[in-house]
């Protein structure tokens, strides 16, 4: 049985930026842990609904609350946060869902902008993928991309751009894919690109500038004003933080066909509702994630 560390408990680090808005630093690193103890504070100040807090920006290892500062002084506001601090128990278990996302893998798109950007990489000689395989201790490309799709991933954030998912690889910290962001940003990248820098993968919803290595395309439009598929009628942001993605391998002619039903407004993805225990997880993240698999291909 393989057991995941914990991240130790340790106090949260506040600090004022600006006059309306207060940071706060739940731990260093990315854990599940320290997500799970920001999503719990930050839902038990929207329930305390302050007169004065006009957001409340849950990140992966941290939160921030934008104010008013004319309805609530900034002191009174920490002093409330520190409170909440003490006193709320981070949840362990939610109710979630689970979502399969196709992907393109060493598509023609990402490698021609690849291309155009090599004086900005670690690498020139190599692609995105083939750097990133190697420095991972991967001899091919495809057994990391077998690696990057094998093991679901945990949306711990959605920002930075309109709908873009930080995603957290959700096994031991040692097989951890992980790769740094470009030595300078790229100016260009494909909309739906398959991206990662860190430790954290992503999926760019628009195109635009980045840093991150780009790995694929995925045909799934995650962010649409128009909210014209399916899974986007509820929001026109699809992703929300603490949902679990599971990376879909597919060809060129399946990527296409995909393509097709988009532009005719009939693509779906295959989205299923799961329970998410952290300290299941914690005890034996094989068996919880061979019971998500399961849940995600239960008809």
């Amino acid at each position: 049985m393989n057991r995941l560390q914990t991240t130790p408990v340790t106090p949260i680090r506040y600090s004022i930026a600006g006059d309306e808005h207060l940071f706060a630093e739940v731990s260093e690193s990315m854990s599940l842990e320290a997500f799970f103890r920001a999503m719990a504070i930050t839902r038990a100040v929207e329930k305390l609904a302050l007169p004065g807090v006009l957001d409340v920006c849950l990140a992966n290892a941290s939160f921030q609350i934008r104010f008013n500062p004319d309805l609530i002084h900034p002191l009174a506001l920490l002093e409330q946060l520190e409170a909440l601090e003490s006193s709320t128990t981070a949840e362990r278990r939610i109710d979630t869902r689970i979502i399969e996302v196709p992907v393109l893998y060493d598509d023609p798109w990402t490698n021609e902008t690849q291309s155009r950007f090599r004086d900005r990489h670690q690498d020139p000689s190599s692609t995105d993928l083939q750097y990133a395989a190697r420095i991972n201790g991967y001899d091919e490309t495809q057994a990391f991309i077998a690696a990057h799709s094998g093991t679901p991933w945990f949306v711990s954030m959605v920002g930075f751009v309109a709908g873009l998912p930080f995603m957290y690889q959700m096994v031991e910290q040692d097989r951890q894919l992980q790769v740094p962001k470009y030595l300078r940003p790229r100016t260009d990248t494909p909309k739906l690109t398959l991206g990662h820098g860190g430790c954290f993968g992503c999926i760019y919803s628009v195109r635009g500038a980045g840093g991150y290595q780009m790995f694929g395309v995925t045909p799934a439009p995650i962010y649409d004003p128009q909210q014209g598929l399916p899974y986007l009628r509820e929001s026109m942001v699809f992703f929300r933080a603490g949902d679990i993605v599971q990376f879909k391998p597919i060809d060129r002619t399946a990527y296409d066909a995909a393509i097709v039903e988009v532009e005719a407004g009939r693509f779906d993805l295959r989205i299923r509702a799961v329970r998410f225990d952290l300290d299941a997880f914690q005890a034996d993240p094989q068996a919880c994630i061979h019971a998500l698999k399961e849940a995600l291909h239960d008809d």
